[in-house]
Order: C-alpha cells, then structure tokens, then sequence
C-alpha cells in the first residue's frame, strides 16, 4: 500500500496511523452535520450572503494549520510540501472559499521564505502564527499579469521607503494585518527596477493607506477579494525582503512554489463533485409513463443504473487520480528537484485546474438540472463547486501566463529529452511513502538548465512495465499504452526547436505544443509513481489505476484511432471496473485517492 504522508506510518494488521491531513478531517467533523462549523449547510448559507467565513478561519487556526505555513527553521511545521498539499486538499474538499480565504496567508509570506532573509523571515513567522492574514500584493487595475509594468512605488525617504499607487484584485487585502508587495523601486523600471517590501498595517500612519471595496465574483463569493491605496505611507529600511532590486526575481521563484500547492484547490473540489455525483445519481426517483390515456408506475430507478452515467463518472475518477499522482510528485519536487521547478511548476499550474473544470463541467451535465436543485444536491453545493472551482485556474499566473513559462524552455526541454541514467530522477521524487529532504529554495533557478527528468525519465517507466506486465498480465493494457506515451513524446520534443516563438506574438501552435507537454508530463508523474509507490491504494488494483489514468492522458492528446476490434467494449470495461472501485471507496467512507485516508462523514446512509 501507498504510505501516507510524513506522520503517517503502515502498522501491523493493517492499522495505520492517520497523517495530519487525516487529523484534521476529524477534527473538522461531518460536513453534512449543520452544527459543525465547516458543514454543508453552514457553507452554502455563507456562499448565498456573501459573507467571510471568519468562523472556518478561526476554526482551522485553532487546529494550527496556519503553523503550517511556516517552515520549520523558522519555528512553524512547514517540513514537507506534499504533507502542505494533502491538508490544502482537506480543506478545499469540503469549501474552496475556505480553502482560498484561509490558505492565502501561505502566498503572502512565501516570498520571506524564498528570499531566506532570517530577520524578516522571523518576523512574518512571528505574524503568521499569531493566526493574522497576510496578502500578497502583485497584481493592479491597469496591468493585469503585466508584472513590469506595474507603477506602485517604494521611494527612499528618510527613514526608510514612501509607498504610493494602488494594488487591486488582492486576496485578503482588507483583512490581511501585512501585505507583501511588489513595488518599483526605480522610477526607470526594468528587471532590477523592483523589490518586495512588507507593509504593516498597524505600522503606518493612519490617513496613509485606505482599502478599496470588495469585489463581487461569481465563485468564491465570501473571499475578500477587494484592494487596497497608499498614500505616502512610510515603510522602515528593514521592511525590504531580500535585496533592492530582487523582488521580480524572487516573486518568479515563489510562485514556482505556490504553483505547485493551487493543485490542491483543485484536487478537493474534484473529490467533492465526484462524491456529489455519486450521491444524486444513486438517488431512486420514480418513473411513469402514459399508455392509452392511463398513467403506469414504472418504479423507483436511479441515473447510476445507466452505464452511459457509470462512464463518465469512472472517466472521472481516472482523472482524479492521473492529477492526483501528478500534483504529488510536484509537490515532492520542491524537495528533490528543485532546479527543475520552474517547468514542473508550469505544467501542474496549468494542467490539474484545466481537467478539473473539465470534470466538474462533465459531471454537471451528466446530472442536469439537478447539480442547481438545492434539494437534490446538498443545499446546492454542487452549482457551488463549479463556481468556486472556476477562478483556480486564475491563480499564480493564469493558463496562457504557466503555457508561455513552459514555451519559452523549449530549447531546453528538447536537448535533455530523454534523461541518461545519470540523470534520471530519484526513485524517491516518485515514492509517495519516502520522506523527503529538507527544501533547498536557494536552489530554485527561473529556468531549467537540464529540462525536465520528470517527462525525460518516461521511457524507463515504460519499459520497467512493459518487463512487469511479462508476469502480470493485468497490466498488459497500461503497458501498450506507455509505449505510444513514449512515441508522442519523442515526436514532441523532436518538433519543439522547429516552433516558433516571438516576443511580440507566439503562434497558437506552439501553445497547444505546451499543453501536450504538461499532459506527457502527468503521464510520467503517474509512470513514476506506479513504478516506485508500490502496490496503490488496496481498492485500486495497479493494473487498474494506471491503466485508466494514461488512458485518460491518451484520450486528451487524442484523437484516438481505435482499430483493434473489441477495443470499445473493453474500454468500457475498463471504466465500469473503476466507477466500481469508486463506488466501494465511497461506500466506505473514504477520500478518493491513491492513498488510504478516510472522511470524517464516513460512510454515506
């Protein structure tokens, strides 16, 4: 069995110790009893009013998750970044406004942590675990992703720096006590033209700064997504994080960070839809019918009885799962591949909120009017789910802005491809029980010198299961389709150095070259993951799990041409097996995922 995260232990008989994550679903209670803070009920009562969850917030800081935030060097519980996203994950599962709301405080104060400044670094340690918001002040009205553009400015003046300008579209900006900005500090502009400073509401003077209006959005409506204005506020000398002129730099390499956590957003909200789906289509309706003027009674039926509805949800579950085991390794690679982030980074950003919409938007047309009826769908929270799950992809740099990071390494990408022996990844960037080795974030670089060992080590995958599927002939489907993985690859990264690529335009094929990189990429992740996890989750057989999630990559590189005769039927086959095992796993009260860990609601009445 996949282990669990750091704390987490197999025990004799098949005990285990729950991880934190595991913990903190407990301690959060059943979301489907109204009482608990962090229910169904209370969620969607807080969606439709607009309101701030204040009490989830202060709920979950009473558990510590905001200590986990805080690296450990600096005093918090921030030891591995795969644990970070198993306990985002928990959150996001039961309310993604909570997850948002709550989990901006990381964003806020990663760039401190990137920068490795010790002083100010303990000293956001210090504000972030007395429970208080910090925000992260990037973007502005005018400028969009157009971060050197931006015109907020942070001037020496006796003392230390005036700020002026607006930041605008700033998660927590008016509920933050600290808000990291990036601001101009050279009237000129330019690469080394801004730094990152840390403003301290309670340190300026009042009149100096005032904050703007919430905005109203369609998903995540309780979040406070406002703004905020200075005005001649005064900052001190020792506010500057990290060095003058270092801020583009240093926000560059953060988000590379922070890129690898949003999956979790996304990974929640895709259980929760799933477990939503799965909850509405079991639900017997009774059916009638006119003959002749009368009306016949057909009986109680139930939309799952369909196998048209059992394949979209086991499609659905294969997604979950391909995601699920690309988001951990990148997660891990914070730790073990550090130098390679900024492409690792990029694609996960770009790919795991892409097939998530995708999900909730098949599954929400597979249930029809009822995913909107507050009556068959959990006070509604499906209509929630797919709101709320829309702005994700928004996050850290929007889907063109994580594309572009990945075309402008092409050169890079293609020369490493494939990885030598001596190259290839450590087994235990894939091994999901392994612990991992403390952060090197010095180690972070704005592009990858050696390309990706992630994508470059698939052909050894490939072939370790092709040698495998010679003694388990399960695992002969997963193994025919590693190796057209392995084809497409080639063929990909044989065309990258012939694509064109400009400042001032990108052709739109070069984009869909980077998409179906990030795809060949979660296939490798998933590859590597089978290849040294050993044996997945008991209700997912191997043979299953990786069969159905490189189908599922195949199928959107596609198009597909099926020529074998019977291919269809046991494609349906394969996705009736999974819907299955799904099935069992909510039956048994459980998180759908390749690792154990169970709901606090367990299993459904």
């Amino acid at each position: 069995m996949i282990g669990a995260l750091r704390g987490e232990r197999v025990m004799d008989r098949g005990q285990r110790t729950p991880g934190p994550a595991e913990l903190l679903e407990r301690f959060l209670g059943n979301p489907g009893n109204p009482d608990e803070v962090l229910s169904h009920a209370r969620s969607a009562a807080a969606d439709s009013a607009e309101e701030f969850p204040a009490d989830a917030c202060s709920l979950l800081n009473l558990w510590g998750l905001h200590r986990h935030y805080i690296p450990v060097e600096y005093g918090g519980e921030l030891a591995s970044y795969q644990e970070l996203l198993a306990l985002m994950r928990t959150v996001a599962r039961r309310d993604l406004t909570v997850a948002v709301a709550h989990g901006k405080t990381f964003l806020g104060a990663v760039c401190a942590w990137t920068a490795a400044e010790p002083r100010t670094a303990h000293e956001l340690a210090r504000i972030v675990s007395s429970g208080e918001a910090v925000s992260l002040g990037l973007t502005e009205r005018y400028h969009g992703s157009d971060l050197m553009a931006n015109e907020v400015s942070a001037l020496p003046v006796a003392g230390g720096y005036r700020l002026d300008g607006e930041k605008y579209l700033i998660n927590n900006a008016t509920r933050s006590r600290a808000i990291c900005l990036l601001a101009r500090t050279d009237p000129d502009g330019g690469p080394r033209g801004f730094s990152l400073v840390l403003a301290d509401k309670r340190a300026l003077e009042p009149g100096t700064y005032r904050h703007l209006p919430k905005v109203p959005t369609l998903g995540i409506r309780g979040a406070d997504i406002s703004g905020i204005e200075f005005d001649g506020a005064v900052v001190p000398g020792s506010a500057m994080i990290g060095p003058k002129g270092a801020g583009a730099e240093i926000v560059l390499k953060a988000l590379q960070i922070t890129r690898t956590m949003v999956p979790a957003l996304s990974l929640g909200a895709a259980d929760q839809a799933l477990r939503l789906a799965l909850s509405i289509t079991r639900t017997r309706t009774r059916t009638r019918t006119r003959e002749r003027g009368a009306r016949r009674d057909r009986g109680a039926r139930c939309l799952y009885d369909q196998a048209v509805t059992r394949r979209v949800i086991g499609e659905s579950c294969a997604d979950l799962l391909a995601m699920e085991a690309m988001a951990h390794v990148a997660a891990r690679s914070v730790h073990l591949a550090p130098d390679e982030l900024s492409v690792t980074s990029s694609a996960v950003k770009y790919l795991v909120p892409t097939v998530v919409d995708d999900v909730v938007t098949r599954l929400g047309g597979l249930l029809g009017p009822r995913s909107y009826l507050v009556e068959h769908s959990a006070h509604g929270l499906f209509e929630k789910v797919e709101r709320d799950h829309r702005i994700v992809g928004v996050f850290d740099g929007n889907t063109m802005v994580n594309l572009y990071n990945l075309i402008g390494q092409f050169r890079a990408l293609a020369r490493n491809h494939p990885v030598e022996r001596d190259g290839e990844p450590p087994a235990d960037l894939f091994d999901l029980q392994a612990p991992v080795p403390p952060a090197r974030l010095d180690r972070l670089s704005l592009v990858s010198r050696r390309g990706s060992s992630v994508l470059g080590s698939l052909p050894r995958h490939a072939r370790a299961l092709k040698e495998a599927a010679r003694e388990d002939a399960q695992l002969a489907g997963a193994a025919a389709l590693a190796d057209r993985l392995v084809t497409l690859a080639d063929e990909l990264h044989r065309s990258m150095p012939r694509t064109p690529s400009t400042v001032t335009g990108t052709p739109p094929e070069t984009f869909e070259t980077a998409r179906r990189f990030t795809l060949l990429l979660a296939a490798s992740a998933c590859l590597g993951v089978w290849r040294h996890s050993g044996p997945a989750h008991g209700r997912l057989p191997d043979g299953l799990w990786i069969e159905a999630a490189l189908h599922r990559i195949l199928t959107r590189l596609g198009p597909v041409v099926r020529v074998e005769p019977g291919a269809a039927e046991r494609e349906d086959a394969l996705f009736e097996r999974v819907a299955q095992r799904l099935l069992i796993q909510y039956r048994a009260g459980e998180v759908f995922s390749l690792l154990p860990h169970r709901t606090a609601e367990g299993a459904p009445c």
